[in-house]
């Protein structure tokens, strides 16, 4: 009797045959986190002042979040424990809509979901926060095939690095 090797593909790049291959190599593919973290977080954060400034030019009056915490602990809460929270939810949600849609529909459900959430605590919010969204939730689908920690810590990472700028600001701003 002949062994059968049981053969795992290797993981390979995403979204090469949908809109999505718009976005860069390092995004798409689960070869060095390094990198898809550094260009995740570039494109999340260009793409989130580019959609402020256009949410303030066209809606001035739209209200934007108020956080009552400063100092070190809003650092902390905003920089640390918000993105690896939100990671989480995000990648227990996307796992779940994995296994009943494309990753493309997933991705975008999840990306709308997080910018109607954050619309429910400042409308302005949620119409600049689906964008890094769409970043984190492509990351975490594409370093799943890693395994799902590894989407965690890659989409997580992109997620805190955006909240660095925003975290100070408001915890010593």
């Amino acid at each position: 009797m002949a062994s059968a090797e049981l053969t795992v593909p290797e993981p390979g790049r995403l979204f090469d045959d949908n809109f999505l291959r718009f976005l860069p190599a390092p995004l798409r593919e689960p070869r060095r986190a390094w990198l898809a973290i550094l260009t995740g977080w570039a494109l999340s954060i260009i793409g989130s002042l580019a959609l402020a400034a256009l949410s303030k030019a066209f809606a001035p009056a739209l209200p934007t979040p108020e956080f009552p915490m400063k100092g070190p602990i809003a650092f902390f809460m905003l920089v640390v424990f918000a993105p690896l929270l939100e990671t989480l939810i995000m990648a227990g949600f996307l796992s779940l809509f994995l296994r009943f849609m494309p990753p493309v529909a997933a991705i975008l459900l999840s990306a709308g979901g997080w910018g109607i959430a954050h619309s429910l605590e400042a409308v302005g919010w949620g119409l600049v926060i689906w964008w890094p969204f769409l970043i984190f939730s492509t990351l975490f689908v594409v370093w799943r095939q890693r395994g799902f920690w590894a989407g965690v810590a890659v989409a997580a990472t992109t997620h805190a690095l955006q909240n660095v700028g925003p975290g100070w600001v408001v915890a010593f701003g």
